[in-house]
């Protein structure tokens, strides 16, 4: 059986000492070897060894030195060694041991006189204590603090030891206690007097505590923490005793010591419901996110004001501009914990000043440099989006301000200032004119592509009047430069059309083909430039020696940005047509955009640019080409309108969306029929102070909507009782399971069916899986027909699925075999720690770029034609080609193939090929094979063994 250990060394195996080097080395005369020696001795010991030989050795040369560092290791030794029988009698030679811990009790040295103390606190053996008790008691009165708070913690000890075995040893330890309280001026000595009595004699601690309740407050931090530990204590067993406390809790709100008031606020919070309680301890809290400097702090009273936000919302819409202090702190995590309890606290009232605040916070990302200014930026510009659909009437104060940051380096900061113009230009018709005025303005500065593209579709969509209009296609021009994008000098070379031969576009972005993830978590394919912001232009932007955003991000072969510069120019001279009178114009610009679109599409199918142009892109161009020189009635509404109204449901259903999970979140509890009516109006009032009033009127205002009864979900509670043994079995035992992360917590019930005692009864559990058992098991002894509670803890490694199993094995005193009862297994399944949440699609789009989803094996091949490669990987893995490969426009350009593995990877097996061509005629690409049971990518230049059922 395992024992208990009060102490743990680290112990190197790598050189085991010897019994008898460490003899010798006590017997001799040398201190430091006598040092050594027992440490050695005490982490053998500590590590399973027994060395009986060493304790009479030690008995006769290390008990009568006098070296204060020999002292302290032999009460170690004396410790950890066995001190009783296997039977648990006290051995015979221990007493031989009480004689010197007596004199070191006596010992005009106080050193030697506390650590004997301090030792003694850690014996369980009544018969070794018994002859040392009136030393012990001696040094209550001793004249040094030392002792004094030794000796008190010593008393403690031996008071509580099991059974009444310490109160026969000291049956009037809590009078002498009481009396040292009372008289005692050392602090940590009256701390362990208060804490004995808190412990073992509560009215005694308790009368003490209001009988100098006035003088609490004068009292040390060590003083107050125990004081406030019993008061909790006492109003969990007793709530209608919380009355009296309140008031030494209040005054020791302005306690020096950070951790008092933390204390008390956590007390006031847990004791009291009154909104004046309530209201001192959020402003207890948001003092401490602003005096304490440990980011850990701040991240934990955080933490305790957002559970005040659950509870206590009306009080802590009050505290909103004092939680948003914190955004002072450089620390993200804390920033990103505020702004998400500030969010939820806004109303009509604040939402004013809270916009306000974030703003100049906004502002200061600009002209304070920090190391993740862009994410804190863009945490803000969430924050003031949010802010803006909840009320509207804000937006024309804050829209101006973020459309500064469309050419924010960061693209995603940019991405949401974007999104952010496009909701709110769509939600309040108002600002329509003075956002499109800007954007035209501003839209130069935008350097990365996903931003252009959503700005553009704003510019289509909502450039109405014919100033705006032309306004809109001049911008377009003016960021695509001149045309056309390149030409060919008379030594053959190509070169862009706007710039010098000698010049060269550093700015452009590299151009990459890899596979898409979508919404629904599927792969498209699609040529992409990534999206780095580019770097900004040497020249002014927009005069004629600068490449314009949009030309720089078409050179670079992002042709997924030319089919959006496309589009919405055709949306551009199709509203054009509608609001000029002059046709002419009209006819006009819509050749303009003809010539600039003939331009892409050439740029596309030329030598100049490493990859040609995509499929997707190519026919998007065409198509837009076709409907400016055929317009049909239906198709121009589909263009001009439809769209549109698509996004504006888009909008009503998120919003619906949203306005549903507010409800749901909107519990509404309720009262048994049976439950007790509280008439507050007939209540005594007398001696009850207005804290008190307020806290009896809410107690009785949760009883009423039963907020008492919410937390106890017992039908909840039984779906997670596990039956364990059979009902016919000797023992009965079942198990309460809760997951809560990384730990699983059983409370097994165990009841004894039989008219015996049980003997030594103990729960044994073992695990299968990335499952740990954190508590050794113990034993108890179980009365006949009795029950016990037993709690195991398990520490999880990995969120997989994990058996528990394990059995129960007691002893009787008529049979002498001990008794096994199997128990059923209990298995931890994976779905125990999904919970299910919400993902904005935008940050389900970053983390799956960021994790690796699948595993990569890659693939050697000296194969050159993309078809003989595909043709090879059909016949060798036996699949079946559901999708012919063809060539891309006759080009060997980009290759995909979907294709059916049946022997291989099963039924249910898809797998996507997808090849490309390198400019030195070598092939790149990737296998990507997925299935129920099994994903893995296979890369080109790698090896792999596809295994078929006759072999490989």
């Amino acid at each position: 059986m395992e024992k208990s250990c009060s102490l743990l060394i680290h112990f190197d195996k790598g050189s085991p000492a010897m019994a008898n080097e460490i003899k010798e080395a006590l017997e001799g005369n040398d201190v430091d070897a006598k040092v050594d020696a027992l440490k050695k001795a005490i982490m053998l010991l500590l590590n399973g060894e027994t060395l009986p030989q060493l304790f009479i050795t030690i008995v006769r040369y290390v008990l009568p030195s006098e070296d204060h560092t020999v002292q302290k290791l032999l009460l170690l030794y004396l410790e950890i060694i066995d001190k009783t029988d296997a039977r648990g009698r006290v051995l015979p030679e221990m007493i031989l041991i009480c004689q010197n811990l007596r004199n070191n009790l006596q010992h005009p040295n106080e050193y030697i006189c506390g650590v004997t103390l301090r030792f003694l606190c850690r014996l369980s053996e009544p018969e070794i204590l018994e002859p040392l008790v009136p030393s012990v008691l001696a040094n209550l009165d001793h004249r040094h603090p030392f002792i004094r708070r030794h000796a008190l913690l010593a008393v403690a000890a031996i008071y509580r030891l099991p059974g009444q075995a310490g109160e026969q040893l000291l049956p009037d330890a809590p009078e002498l206690v009481e009396k040292a309280l009372s008289s005692e001026q050392d602090l940590s000595a009256r701390r362990n007097a208060f804490l004995m009595l808190a412990s073992c004699a509560q009215p005694r601690a308790v009368a003490h505590l209001l009988s100098h309740a006035d003088h609490v407050p004068d009292w040390g931090d060590l003083l107050q923490m125990a004081a406030l530990d019993l008061i909790r204590r006492v109003c969990r067993s007793n709530p209608a005793e919380k009355g009296k406390y309140i008031k030494i809790i209040i005054s020791l709100l302005n306690s020096p010591s950070a951790a008092v008031v933390y204390e008390c606020a956590n007390t006031l919070v847990a004791m009291s419901s009154a909104p004046t309680a309530i209201r001192a301890a959020a402003n207890t809290y948001c003092q401490l996110l602003l005096t304490q400097s440990d980011n850990n702090v701040k991240l934990i009273v955080l933490d305790r004001l957002n559970e005040l936000k659950s509870s206590h919302r009306e009080i802590m819409m009050e505290m909103i501009m004092d939680v948003l202090r914190a955004l002072s702190s450089p620390n993200l995590d804390i920033r990103r914990k505020t702004l998400d309890i500030a969010l939820e606290l806004i109303t009509s009232k604040n939402v004013d000043e809270v916009v306000l605040a974030l703003k100049k916070e906004v502002v200061k990302t600009q002209t304070i440099e920090l190391e993740k200014n862009g994410e804190y930026r863009q945490m803000l510009v969430q924050a003031i989006h949010s802010c803006a659909i909840k009320f509207p009437e804000v937006a024309s104060t804050v829209v101006h301000l973020l459309m500064d940051f469309l050419g924010d380096t960061i693209v995603a900061s940019a991405l949401d200032v974007v999104l952010f113009v496009k909701e709110i230009i769509e939600t309040n018709p108002k600002l329509r004119v003075s956002i499109i005025t800007r954007l035209l303005d501003t839209f130069y500065q935008i350097r990365a592509a996903r931003v252009c593209t959503c700005a553009l579709w704003v510019i289509g969509e909502y450039c109405l009047s014919l100033s705006e209009v032309e306004s809109g296609i001049a911008t377009i021009k003016q960021c695509l430069g001149d045309l056309p994008f390149y030409t060919t000098t008379e030594e053959g070379e190509v070169m862009d059309g706007s710039k010098k031969p000698q010049q060269v576009n550093s700015s452009a972005t590299i151009s990459s083909r890899r596979p898409v993830v979508l919404a629904d978590g599927t792969y498209a394919t699609q040529s992409a430039a990534s999206e780095t912001a580019l770097s900004a232009p040497i020249v002014l932007p927009g005069s004629l020696g600068s490449p314009g955003n949009l030309r720089s991000l078409i050179l670079s072969g992002d042709f997924f940005v030319g089919s959006v510069v496309a589009c919405t120019l055709t949306k551009l001279v199709l509203r054009l047509e509608e609001v000029q009178p002059s046709k002419s114009e009209a006819n006009k610009a819509c050749t303009g955009v003809l010539l600039i679109m003939t331009s892409m599409l050439q740029l596309g199918q030329s030598s100049f640019l490493p990859h040609p142009i995509d499929n997707d892109s190519f026919d998007r161009i065409v198509l837009c080409i076709r409907l400016l020189c055929n317009t049909g009635d239906e198709v121009r509404k589909i263009w001009l309108q439809s769209c549109r109204q698509s996004f504006a449901k888009m909008l009503a259903e998120k919003q619906f969306r949203e306005t549903e999970e507010i409800k749901a979140k909107a519990q509404i509890s309720h009262a048994q029929p049976d439950d007790l009516i509280d008439f507050y109006h007939l209540k005594s009032r007398k001696g009850m102070s207005q804290l008190e009033l307020e806290d009896e009127v809410q107690d009785d205002l949760k009883r009423a909507t039963g907020e008492f009864m919410k937390d106890g979900d017992d039908a909840n509670k039984l779906n997670r009782i596990l039956q364990l043994t059979g009902f016919s079995d000797p023992v009965y035992a079942e198990a309460f399971v809760t997951v809560h992360h990384y730990d699983i917590v059983l409370d097994v019930t165990v009841i004894n069916r039989t008219k015996e005692t049980l003997q030594n009864l103990c729960l044994e559990l073992a695990t299968m899986g990335d499952l740990k058992l954190v508590d050794r098991p113990q034993n108890y002894t179980l009365a006949p027909e009795s029950s016990k509670q037993i709690r195991a803890n398990i520490k999880v490694s990995s969120t997989e699925t994990g058996v528990i199993f394990g059995n129960i094995v007691y002893e009787t005193s008529n049979v002498l075999e001990r008794t096994v009862v199997v128990l059923s297994d209990i298995h931890i399944d994976i779905m125990d720690y999904i919970s299910p949440a919400s993902c904005a699609d935008v940050t389900f789009r970053n983390m799956w770029a960021e994790f690796e989803w699948e595993n990569k094996v890659a693939v050697n091949t000296v194969i050159q034609d993309e078809k003989e490669f595909l043709n090879h990987i059909i016949k060798s893995t036996n699949m079946k080609c559901l999708t012919p490969p063809s060539a891309v426009d006759g080009e060997c350009g980009f290759l995909a193939a979907n294709l059916y593995a049946k022997s291989v990877f099963g039924e249910d097996a898809l797998v996507n090929v997808s090849v490309e061509k390198q400019a030195d005629g070598k092939l790149s690409g990737y296998i990507r094979i997925r299935s129920k049971t099994q994903g893995i990518a296979l890369s080109l230049g790698d090896k792999i063994t596809l295994k078929q059922k006759g072999g490989n």
